[in-house]
């Protein structure tokens, strides 16, 4: 298997499993070895008292991002540490894309920047992942350990 079709794999199992992505409306647009990008709309019932998106909504679609990139290299990754800084607002109707990028790998951990922006191309956050990579395939029959 292709490391494009690993990573394909293991977003596929990886969304098919996830609840809460599904729930976001998360829409896989790019996936590849280590680099991810989500897209989802806001909806009415993710606003918080301020009518603007509650700031969670940013954070989990980042947060997923940062998990699919993570575990596209088909080794179990978990996140250790996740910040955020929201930079605009974000509001009912938005379309938020979530883009990573890899910055560090090695055998043990990863280090991921995610940048979100809405349907203009504002930048309404910005993310940083750390992930432990566990060293376990995610299909050990179809793949040499990464």
């Amino acid at each position: 298997m292709t490391p494009h079709e690993l990573a394909a794999k293991v977003v596929a199992r990886m969304y098919d499993n996830d609840p809460f992505s599904i729930w976001l409306g998360i829409e896989r647009v790019v996936v590849e070895p280590g680099r991810c990008e989500l897209r989802m709309a806001v909806r009415q019932e993710m606003l918080n008292g301020f009518a603007i998106a509650h700031g969670g909504i940013t954070y989990s679609l980042a947060d997923s991002c940062l998990a699919f990139a993570s575990n596209s290299h088909g080794i179990q990754s978990v996140s250790v540490e996740t910040s955020i800084s929201h930079t605009k607002p974000v509001k009912e109707g938005d379309v938020l894309t979530a883009s990573s990028e890899e910055k560090s790998l090695t055998r043990g951990i990863g280090i991921y920047y995610i940048t979100v922006t809405n349907q203009r191309g504002d930048q309404v956050a910005l993310f940083k992942g750390t992930v432990y990579r566990t060293g376990k395939a995610w299909f050990p029959e179809n793949q040499s350990e990464n």
